[in-house]
């Protein structure tokens, strides 16, 4: 009988508990005091994009100074820089901006080739020295530019090879396979080789595995590493002034005018660089994030 009053006594002194836990007034949640990584990091934030931007606007603005041969101070706002941008010195201007992109495209596709072979290779195959191969491909990433630039100059000067745009391809091509390799190798170490047991199990040829399945699936590796190829060679100088020769491409065109005053071309062409280049980047999301919803809606 003692055990039953106890029990009844735990369980009235419970009730009693949660009646006077429901009627006590809720509490303000308390608010958290902001501490210093609160407002530091999204400062650093702010800072560091202002810091990048800052150039890149300043590009723009002048692009549409009324100048005369110095882009340095503002004179007027007019837009006879965009409609004439190789009316400057005779079109020297537009002629290495060609040049430039000649070099980067021609690069990108032979680096880009033999790259994605070669992160293939050593990816999928097993044979000699191929630990050696994958260290050697690092070393022109980490040697500096003016060493690589200097001593393939001097390559081609003991070979006899006359410096032209030919050399100043065949330097970008070595410099960017790294580059290339990097990335494709790791887009190749990623793929689950039983997607392509299931094409040899259907009866497909090597040819048609590849071309079907395997290529498919490396072309988003693939095209990262050719917009990062074509990006390091249109905007290398050190390597290109090194190997170039009298061939003038857009970057040393813009160190040889920074002495006497860069015009407002310049600023022309870089902002549309800039702005074609924004543009494919939200393009591409924009597309991404459709192609995603409209994958979400077939499953759903």
């Amino acid at each position: 009988m003692s055990g039953e009053v106890q029990a009844a006594a735990v369980l009235g002194g419970l009730t009693e508990s949660e009646e006077s836990e429901t009627r006590r007034p809720p509490q303000a949640p308390r608010r958290r005091r902001l501490g210093l990584g609160d407002w530091l990091l999204p400062a650093y934030v702010v800072i560091a994009f202002v810091f990048l931007l800052i150039p890149i606007a300043y590009t723009f603005v002048f692009s549409f100074n009324d100048s005369l041969k110095s882009n340095i101070a503002w004179r007027g706002f007019t837009f006879d820089k965009w409609l004439n941008v190789c009316n400057v010195e005779g079109g020297a201007v537009c002629e290495a901006f060609g040049n430039s992109i000649l070099i980067g495209v021609v690069s990108t596709v032979v680096a880009t080739t033999l790259g994605t072979m070669i992160a293939i290779a050593l990816v999928r195959y097993r044979f000699r020295a191929r630990s050696s191969i994958s260290l050697l491909l690092f070393l022109p990433m980490a040697t500096p530019e003016v060493v690589l630039g200097a001593g393939l100059a001097a390559q081609f000067l003991a070979v006899g090879v006359p410096k032209d745009m030919t050399t100043i391809i065949l330097a970008h091509t070595m410099f960017c396979i790294s580059f290339v390799v990097v990335t494709v190798k790791a887009r190749v170490a990623s793929l689950d080789p039983a997607l392509e047991e299931a094409g040899r199990d259907l009866y497909g040829s090597p040819r048609e595995v590849f071309w079907r399945i395997t290529f498919p699936l490396l072309t988003p590796g693939i095209m990262a590493a050719a917009l990062l190829s074509f990006a390091l060679s249109f905007d290398d100088f050190i390597i290109t002034n090194f190997n170039s020769g009298s061939v003038t491409t857009f970057p040393k065109y813009i160190y040889i005018s920074a002495a006497r005053g860069i015009p407002a071309e310049a600023n022309v062409i870089a902002s549309a660089v800039f702005i074609v280049a924004l543009v494919i980047v939200v393009g591409a999301q924009v597309s991404r994030a459709a192609r995603a919803k409209r994958l979400a809606a077939q499953t759903g």
